[in-house]
């Protein structure tokens, strides 16, 4: 029994979609570039006049929407929250799905050790979020040479804002799948994986509100905002190593409660 190609096929309708979504997403917003960086200053002078707290919580502060990256920055943040949502949901149904349907006995027992179960699986849930991640590559190239009408802009700081994806998802992924392991039994995924995504959001959003610099540490929505990156040409290092470590102990936490995990049976 190969369980990653198992689990690949179990997760390739819901990557397509994902994908294809995504891909829609970026062409929409983009084709609008043309006619809204024509009336850009007047955009700009309208924005200086909302509250900085409120272009704060957004992350438009310091954006000027005449850009080719300006204006992509905005269309990122909506990108990051659906790839959060996605990372989230494979996270949390990477274990969950065969308690909830009372399959997993039958899984643990075949000859497989867990860790190469979980191991298998965690590579499965990467090579979706993987081809997503391309597509979101390619799919950022294509049209924004496309709707760019000529303007320039800088080719180090896009692949920078694109790179920041894999650990992006990585952090939502295996955080999502250590709480799965850490609650008793996970019935439905979407609650979960919602509340993980918006609510980093919202951390990250009234963080900038209220100006506490204290829940930048937890959300990876600072540690990967898309103006400072464009505007820095580099990423907030710090930042960036706390959603390291949040992926470091979520992997190791979640191979040491599947290894002792009881699981429940179907009789």
């Amino acid at each position: 029994m190969n369980i990653y190609m198992h689990e690949f096929k179990m997760n390739i309708k819901s990557v397509i979609t994902w994908s294809l979504a995504l891909a829609l997403l970026i062409f929409v917003f983009m084709s609008m570039f043309s006619a809204i960086a024509q009336d850009a200053e007047l955009l700009n002078e309208m924005m200086e006049k909302f509250p900085e707290e409120l272009l704060m919580a957004f992350g438009m502060t310091n954006i000027d929407m005449s850009t080719v990256l300006g204006f992509y920055a905005l269309i990122f943040i909506f990108c990051q929250i659906c790839i959060s949502i996605q990372a989230a949901n494979y996270g949390f149904s990477l274990v969950s799905v065969e308690e909830r349907e009372l399959t997993a006995d039958f899984l643990l027992a075949k000859p497989v050790r867990r860790t190469k179960i979980l191991t298998s699986k965690l590579l499965s849930a990467i090579t979706g979020l993987t081809i997503t991640n391309l597509v979101i590559w390619i799919s950022s190239f294509a049209f924004i040479n496309m709707f760019r009408d000529g303007r320039p802009y800088e080719t180090k700081s896009l692949l920078l804002l694109l790179s920041s994806i894999v650990i992006f998802q990585f952090v939502f992924l295996t955080v999502g799948m250590l709480i799965s392991l850490l609650v008793k039994r996970v019935r439905n995924v979407t609650p979960y994986s919602m509340a993980l995504a918006f609510g980093m959001y919202l951390l990250s959003a009234f963080g900038g509100m209220l100006g506490e610099e204290k829940l930048e540490l937890i959300t990876p929505f600072k540690h990967f905002e898309p103006n400072y990156i464009i505007n820095n040409a580099a990423f907030d290092l710090p930042l960036v190593l706390i959603s390291a470590s949040f992926i470091i102990i979520s992997v190791v936490g979640s191979y040491i409660l599947y290894t002792r995990r009881n699981i429940p049976s179907p009789v």
